[in-house]
């Protein structure tokens, strides 16, 4: 989605000519790999880093545009989210310093947007899913508001033809959410790698990168949390393949492939294999004007940019993505690691780089044709199996059975440091960065810290509480550069300010809720029973109808009555609420002035949660609340 230029769901001959377009920039790109117009003989590394931008509350900013103009750079653009940016660093070629350049080259980018955010009291923060993250900030109005971003959400939701549905089962909690837009995509932040790779090697490189994924995924997790559940070690992969997932339940059945994939097969030939599988499998999702036809450029002496071709690629979201670039006249093709988190700190991602790039260059020849070790669906399994588990997990592995630890330290790490020696890299850079991946290996990853930090604040924490406290520490680690074996577990601090703190930052996201037509005694019973002083009613459609205090319910039970009574017919049916965006002190006044127990937290008819005067003990000022 790099290009600006990009048009909706394209029809009639619009769309015909766009796919003309694209069939001459696929069959161009053959023309050019057999006539070696693609560059060889040279290795460069790239990167993009996605970042948040939060506030001093640690919640997500709506101030990313604003952010990006004040800024002023061409390495910043925009992400689909208000609450994001990312910076693209300058290719270098890979040789003695290019990693710590790299790593100079990070920092200097973000210490130039922290400058700017440090004047409007923002943040930025490096992390594969921001903890705070609320499902009231994963609605349209927190969608960058930009042409493209509209149209990729207006094309999928109308090749869908209904919501989004979220079903993610972790170790610990599961998350089932329906919801209206690609924005739930927008949690996702990562650190995606480029490695140029020559033409003749395409087809080797490409399945080693598939066959590694799974390993040096497991050693990179750093997205646990999501909505406060405890989900994968990497809970991007599950969230980014269901977010924008465009097939109906009737695409499921018939087997059509997700547009975020893993892929299905090792390839054979060479990268346009790839590409001509991605257009014969997937409907085209966007469009752009393309001003030359690629065949014709070529008759004429011209690498073309082949923009049909990229634009179509890039809306389909391998996690090994193939990439075709142009620059000056001349033509590249390489790779892009996509399944890499951001975070936890600019010397863990770099580190993380490095890894990755030395087992690419370092592949030994056993693993050049490595379709004949390892059956494909091995190394997928690696990779889901990765992504749910992290370091604990046993790799399928080239005909054996292997634990993640042992054999990133025991083959995977000698294979790099063999690969960085042979490129050139300074002796020091190689130390330092594989040393990082070396401590990680005997220590905790971002994730485990995570879920650690997690259970450990939510002992004495609620759990908004302990997201923000979170995501607090991670700020002040990673503005040192501490990699994430020498992180200390979140600790609570007394000293936090509640000043500014909104509904959502108390309001209790756990809670019991019944249908207007439930049985009224069931409902009297299960509240005695679970201790339960306050109700939400739903309607059929989800949306909140009513309330049941316990009042309401002494009420009915001291009537003894018989009959089959409804909670539609106790209920509380004209309800105050509150918004999650609203002040906790003007809450709380609602609460005291009117005698309530507790506030129904709504957007629109939709229940979020509730807040109850527990939930405000800890801020009383020392006003009952009856």
């Amino acid at each position: 989605m790099g290009e600006k230029s990009v048009r909706g769901q394209i029809k009639g001959s619009d769309k015909r000519l766009f796919i003309k377009h694209l069939i001459n920039d696929v069959e161009a790109l053959d023309l050019m790999l057999q006539e070696g117009l693609i560059e060889s003989g040279k290795t460069r590394i790239g990167a993009e880093q996605e970042f948040c931008i939060v506030d001093k509350n640690w919640r997500p900013s709506n101030l990313a545009k604003e952010i990006l103009a004040e800024i002023n750079d061409d390495h910043f653009t925009t992400e689909i989210a208000r609450y994001n940016l990312e910076v693209n660093l300058d290719p270098l070629e890979l040789k003695k310093k290019s990693f710590s350049e790299m790593h100079r080259q990070l920092r200097e980018h973000l210490n130039k947007a922290k400058k700017i955010t440090d004047k409007s009291g923002l943040k930025i923060l490096l992390t594969g899913i921001l903890p705070t993250i609320r499902k009231s900030e994963l609605v349209l109005e927190y969608m960058t508001p930009a042409p493209r971003y509209m149209a990729l959400n207006d094309s999928m939701k109308e090749i869908r033809g209904t919501d989004f549905n979220l079903h993610i089962t972790g170790a610990v909690d599961e998350l089932v959410v329906k919801h209206d837009s690609v924005l739930f995509e927008a949690c996702n932040t990562s650190f995606q790698i480029h490695l140029q790779i020559d033409p003749d090697d395409f087809v080797r490189s490409y399945n080693w990168a598939q066959a590694i994924a799974g390993p040096v995924l497991s050693i990179c997790t750093n997205s646990p949390l999501l909505l406060g559940k405890e989900l994968w070690s990497e809970t991007r992969i599950a969230l980014f393949q269901q977010s924008i997932d465009v097939r109906s339940p009737t695409h499921h059945v018939q087997n059509s492939e997700a547009r975020v994939t893993f892929g299905n097969s090792w390839i054979k030939d060479s990268i346009s294999e790839i590409f001509k599988d991605d257009i014969s499998r997937y409907k085209i999702l966007m469009g752009a004007e393309v001003h030359n036809d690629s065949l014709e450029q070529l008759e004429k002496g011209i690498i073309p940019d082949l923009k049909a071709l990229r634009v179509h690629n890039g809306t389909i979201y391998r996690w090994n993505r193939p990439c075709y670039g142009e620059h000056n006249g001349k033509a590249h093709i390489r790779i892009e690691n996509r399944y890499i988190p951001s975070g936890p700190s600019t010397l863990d991602e770099i580190a993380n780089m490095a890894f990755w790039v030395g087992l690419m260059v370092g592949r030994p020849k056993k693993y050049d044709d490595v379709s004949q070790l390892m059956d494909f669906k091995d190394a997928k399994a690696n990779f889901i199996r990765a992504a749910r588990i992290g370091r604990g997990t046993c790799f399928e592995w080239m005909g054996d059975t292997i634990q993640s630890k042992k054999l990133i330290k025991n083959e995977l790490i000698p294979i790099a440091r063999k690969g960085l020696e042979q490129a050139g890299i300074d002796h020091k850079d190689i130390e330092l960065y594989l040393g990082v991946i070396e401590k990680r290996i005997k220590k905790l990853t971002g994730s485990e810290w995570k879920i650690k930090s997690y259970r450990h604040l939510r002992k004495s924490m609620k759990q908004e509480d302990s997201l923000a406290r979170i995501t607090e520490s991670i700020y002040k680690n990673q503005m040192h550069d501490t990699p994430i074996h020498k992180w200390p577990i979140a600790k609570y601090d007394t000293g936090d300010d509640t000043k500014d703190l909104k509904v959502a930052d108390l309001m209790s996201t756990s809670m019991f809720t019944v249908n207007e037509n439930d049985l009224a005694d069931l409902v009297s019973r299960i509240m005695l029973w679970k201790n339960i002083h306050h109700v939400p009613v739903e309607n059929n459609r989800g949306e909140l109808v009513g309330l049941l205090s316990w009042k309401n319910m002494l009420d009915f039970i001291e009537k003894d009555t018989k009959a089959l009574t409804s909670v539609n017919d106790i209920m509380i049916k004209e309800v105050i609420v509150a918004s999650p965006q609203e002040s906790i002190f003007e809450a709380k006044e609602i609460m005291i002035s009117n005698g309530f127990g507790c506030l129904p937290v709504t957007s629109g008819s939709k229940l979020l949660g509730i807040l109850t005067k527990t939930d405000l003990h800890e801020m009383s000022n020392g006003t009952s609340i009856q």
